[in-house]
């Protein structure tokens, strides 16, 4: 029996902007861009996500092979792999709400960074490296599809790993080696680190908030054709470069359009409304793929600066990724 029910909050990572020098006193795995989940083995197999929705069902094929391990309690991401050995986030999305399906071209895998329990013991308390010669020791005979993600104490190592599998390592995660799991918030002292590509794109539209400082654009980047589509939402715009874009942009009506919350976020979004403006200005962004995938952009970019330099159309179409 385990010790504790479940679904439990799982350990957030603080994010952070650069890199340090070396590891310190930290260990580092590998960002994987999956779905983050917390899986029971055992043979009550269950299979949970970050948000305690039960999405056993949708990945009966994980909790079939998490069935075949010792009772434990994993925390990790699902990822879609493909018969060349990638990732692809994207094959992932199509299992939302449903199950394998024959001929579906890719398998999904659980990528488990850390254990939570182990039959009737809680090892949330253990140290970090504790947790993770436990985890790697549990997987070690187990089904392909469950593994260990690697980890060193090597920064300049784990660097290395950052774009492989077609960029499905998308960062890093630097955890303190002898730190407890805390769940639900940050106490655990990961941070995560993602790679960021500087990109063009065009702003089409603001997005209101009643706190200025929480305004941000919706950003469009020319399609096969060259035509302006939406790929994105920024975060909040910097004080500074709100006030230099705000005399720049000319408003188109004073209606509001609206764009399906997709392009904002993930699936299951609300829908963004934003106040469209005339597709004049080009501002530089950094996101966290180096193209836009099935034409957006999955996390939200930081706008950086302005480009006076370019116009819009002299901005290159996106290629969409398909991975």
């Amino acid at each position: 029996m385990l010790p504790f029910d479940l679904p439990v909050p799982v350990a957030l990572a603080r994010p952070i902007e650069q890199l340090p020098d070396s590891a310190g006193l930290d260990l580092v795995q590998g960002k994987v861009d999956g779905w983050r989940a917390l899986v029971r083995t055992g043979p009550e197999a269950r299979v949970w996500s970050r948000h305690g929705t039960d999405l056993t069902r949708a990945f009966s094929d994980v909790a079939s092979a998490a069935a075949l391990l010792p009772p434990a309690v994993l925390d990790g991401e699902l990822i879609a792999v493909t018969p060349d050995g990638n990732l692809s986030f994207a094959l992932l999305q199509t299992r939302s709400g449903k199950g394998p399906r024959p001929g579906a071209g890719f398998a999904v895998q659980v990528a488990a960074f850390d254990l939570l329990a182990l039959d009737d013991v809680d090892t949330r308390p253990l140290p970090y490296e504790e947790r993770n010669r436990r985890l790697v020791k549990l997987l070690a005979a187990g089904p392909p599809q469950i593994r260990p993600l690697p980890v060193t104490d090597d920064l300049a190592e784990a660097r290395t790993w950052v774009g492989r599998l077609n960029g499905g390592v998308e960062g890093l995660l630097l955890k303190p080696a002898a730190s407890r799991y805390v769940g639900g918030g940050y106490g655990s002292g990961w941070r995560k680190w993602r790679e960021r590509h500087p990109v063009d794109a065009v702003v089409v539209g603001i997005v209101p908030a009643a706190n200025p400082r929480q305004q941000a654009a919706v950003l469009a980047q020319p399609d096969a054709r060259g035509r302006l589509r939406a790929v994105g939402v920024s975060l909040p715009l910097s004080d500074v470069l709100r006030a230099e874009l705000a005399p720049l942009l000319r408003p188109i009506g004073d209606d509001l359009a609206e764009l399906p919350g997709v392009v904002g976020g993930l699936p299951g979004s609300p829908a963004v409304r934003y106040l469209p403006v005339e597709p004049t200005i080009v501002v530089e962004m950094l996101v966290d793929q180096a193209r836009p995938e099935f034409g957006r952009y999955r996390h939200r970019s930081r706008v950086v600066r302005r480009r006076p330099d370019l116009t819009p159309d002299q901005i290159r179409p996106a290629t969409p990724s398909r991975r």
